[in-house]
């Protein structure tokens, strides 16, 4: 059990790594800083249609992102509790 949840958290750490490269290939509502330097607002890294199908994708990763706060945070309370009052899962189901 206690392994299941330390691979969550790795798939978790890379879901952020990815949520963060996402949130930062998408191109700015406003010039910015990058327009002094001669970039061009009107190219894309991937296509033309790439700022839409980027926001739905960031939009879905930031989802998973909540819910997967939420799991692990739930799943981390019980096996805080578990590990406290030192019964292990089989005993638990057992009871």
């Amino acid at each position: 059990m206690i392994v299941l949840f330390y691979l969550a958290i790795v798939a978790f750490f890379l879901l952020c790594i990815t949520l963060s490269f996402l949130i930062l290939i998408q191109e700015s509502k406003s010039l910015g800083f990058g327009a002094s330097f001669g970039g061009d607002v009107g190219g894309s890294l991937f296509g033309t249609s790439t700022p839409q199908v980027l926001k739905k994708i960031t939009t879905w990763m930031i989802v998973i992102f909540f819910a997967g706060c939420l799991v692990l945070s739930y799943w981390s309370a019980g096996i805080t509790q578990t590990a406290s009052t030192g019964a292990t899962f089989i005993e638990e189901v057992v009871q």
